[in-house]
């Protein structure tokens, strides 16, 4: 690997830089990277175990996707990308970048489709961050945390997270990511949490000054300066928080040895919209409110990447034919349409939003409550068919943040914004 992986730097390095590449020359640094994918997916096919099993150790350490993929750059040379050689790459525009994340694509794909590396993976991402356990004593203490896009508090037995990025409507980067997930830790954590609510803040945008905003999905203009990550942004948003808020947090093996995880019920309420990574988000959740004037959507076409695990949950959710016109066609799915009660359990004038969020809040707690939940997230969506999903979005995720159009695209939107 490590020989293959030399001799297509080498071709690539003599080459000018990205931006500056003839059609001959893209052709040819293509050619070189294509030889050398091949050898990997190759070598992954046989070896995905054994690679797995080296770097924890025989499954005896549990690491999270952006430690196993800096471990497997240094003890097997060629196989990902090293640290130094990405941190150069997120220096650079989307547009001017090599596509080395496609083989942390091809590393995490075939690690998913293991049936023994696969399961342990999930289970490493559902532990508890470790920001998250160096922030809980406090947050015990005074029942608050601001993580800086994301503030907590807790009262009366519920845990209140609100993102408040309002200088971008809530638009998504690795940083809010770090901050949701340690969040949804130090919900789940806390014993003296019953339900958890998340609710966007109000914004200062001129067009939406003074309300609440749910999420603008990623943010665009950060994709185009190449600060979206693979690993710590599209992986770990689905296989962290969102799977956590799902599944609960894995905390140490109860008596017997059975892995014991800490679950809330969660309700979500969207006062104006839930763009993209937004409306994915309410898919995992238990409750989900809305104002009459609020809408849903997922642009994945007009922006040309996979919206996360929503082609795995859409459908179920609203039916298959619904889910095609939202995910291929971009329709927006309002509140006040028939079919957008499939997403939003209730709709309500956004004077009567806070009460009726209470309301929510108060029903949804108890043992009995908790119970229900997991038996019906079992019935609803099991492990393996998420851990299947995942192990091709990791590689398709990739492909797409390279593709052509998609720089084209967001190219566009930055010149415009």
């Amino acid at each position: 690997m490590a020989e293959a992986a030399a001799r297509s730097d080498e071709v690539i390095a003599a080459l000018p830089e990205p931006a500056l590449r003839s059609p001959a020359q893209r052709a040819a640094a293509a050619a070189a990277s294509s030889e050398a994918r091949a050898l990997r997916a190759a070598f992954l096919g046989v070896h995905a175990d054994a690679v797995y099993d080296e770097l924890t150790e025989g499954r005896t350490r549990y690491l999270r996707v952006d430690a196993l993929a800096d471990g497997a750059a240094t003890a097997f040379p060629g196989l990902v990308p090293t640290p130094e050689r990405l941190a150069t790459e997120r220096s650079r525009p989307q547009a001017d970048k090599e596509g080395d994340e496609i083989d942390q694509g091809l590393f995490f794909r075939a690690v998913l489709r293991s049936p023994t590396a696969g399961p342990h993976l999930l289970d490493a991402m559902l532990r508890p961050t470790p920001r998250a356990l160096g922030l809980l004593p406090e947050f015990l203490r005074t029942g608050e945390a601001d993580l800086g896009s994301v503030r907590l508090v807790r009262t009366d037995g519920a845990a209140r997270l609100t993102m408040c990025r309002d200088d971008c409507l809530n638009a998504e980067d690795d940083q809010q990511i770090d901050d949701m997930e340690t969040a949804v830790d130090l919900a789940l954590l806390d014993p003296g949490v019953e339900v958890c609510l998340l609710r966007g803040g109000e914004m200062t945008h001129p067009r939406y000054r003074g309300r609440r905003v749910f999420s603008a999905g990623v943010n665009l203009k950060t994709l185009h300066g190449g600060g979206i990550s693979l690993v710590d942004f599209l992986l770990r948003r689905e296989l962290g928080y969102i799977h956590k808020i799902l599944r609960g947090v894995l905390t140490e093996n109860a008596p017997g040895g059975l892995p014991a995880t800490v679950e809330k019920p969660w309700v979500a309420a969207v006062d104006t919209f839930a763009i993209g990574g937004g409306c994915q988000i309410l898919l995992v959740f238990d409750y989900v409110l809305a104002a009459s004037d609020a809408y849903v959507s997922l642009p994945a076409a007009k922006e040309g990447i996979i919206p996360g695990a929503s082609n795995f949950r859409l459908g179920r959710a609203v039916g298959p034919r619904l889910a095609r016109q939202m995910i291929l066609g971009g329709r927006r799915l309002r509140a006040g349409e028939p079919e957008a009660r499939l997403v939003f359990d209730e709709v309500h004038e956004s004077e009567a939003l806070d009460e009726a969020v209470e309301g929510a809040l108060r029903r949804l707690r108890g043992s009995a409550v908790l119970a229900n939940r997991r038996m019906l997230n079992l019935a609803e969506e099991s492990q393996s068919e998420f851990q299947t999903y995942m192990a091709e979005f990791a590689l398709q995720q990739s492909l797409r943040l390279y593709s052509s159009d998609v720089i084209d695209k967001v190219g566009r939107f930055a010149a415009s914004s």
